[in-house]
C-alpha cells in the first residue's frame, strides 16, 4: 500500500484522494484544540508558509482518541484553526489514529514507521510524521518535537529530486 493510494474526508466533508500530493514532502500530524500542544499549530502554519512554494504541505487530522482534547464538530475545528492560528494547509475530518476503527492513512503510517522500541500505536495527539517525495515515511516524531525543529529534515527532504521513476 502506498499514500498515494488512499483517501481521506477533508474537514468540509469532500472525499480527497492523496495522490494528489505525490511529489510533495508531507509532514502529517495528528492534531487537537485543547491539548497541551495545541500551541505547536503556530509552528505548524510557520513551516507551511516557509516551505510550501518549495513542495512541502502538513496535513492535519483532529483525533479525539486522548484525553478528550478534540471534542468539536468538524465546523468548530475548522473555525478554532482559522481564528486561533490561521491555518492555511488542508485538514482533514477528525479520524482515530489506533484501535480498529483507526484510519487507513495512520495505519499506513505506523506500519512504514514505527515509534519507540518498535511500538506501532500512536501515543498522543500532535505525532509527526515526514514523509518524502518518493511516498517513503522518512521518521516519525514525538508530540513533544516541535515542529520548527524538523526544519533541517524538511529542507533535506525537499533537496531530493523526484521523478515519474519514484512510483
Amino acid at each position: 500500500m502506498r499514500l498515494e493510494n488512499l483517501s481521506a474526508t477533508k474537514i468540509d466533508g469532500q472525499l480527497q484522494q492523496l495522490n494528489v500530493y505525490a511529489g510533495k514532502v508531507l509532514l502529517i500530524v495528528n492534531v487537537a484544540s485543547k491539548c497541551g500542544f495545541t500551541k505547536q499549530y503556530a509552528d505548524l502554519e510557520m513551516l507551511q508558509q516557509e516551505f510550501g512554494a518549495q513542495g512541502f504541505t502538513v496535513l492535519g487530522f483532529p483525533c479525539d482518541q486522548f484525553g478528550h482534547q478534540e471534542p468539536g464538530d468538524e465546523a468548530q475545528i475548522a473555525k478554532f484553526c482559522e481564528t486561533q492560528f490561521k491555518i492555511s494547509f488542508p485538514m482533514f475530518a477528525k479520524i482515530a489514529v489506533n484501535g480498529p476503527e483507526a484510519s487507513p492513512v495512520f495505519e499506513w503510517l505506523k506500519q512504514e514507521k514505527a515509534g519507540l522500541l518498535g511500538t506501532e500505536s500512536i501515543k498522543w495527539n500532535f505525532t509527526k510524521f515526514l514523509v518524502g517525495r518518493d511516498q517513503r515515511v522518512i521518521d516519525r516524531y514525538a508530540p513533544t518535537t516541535r515542529p520548527t525543529e524538523l526544519r533541517g529534515d524538511i529542507q533535506q527532504a525537499l533537496s531530493l529530486p523526484y521523478t515519474s521513476a519514484d512510483k
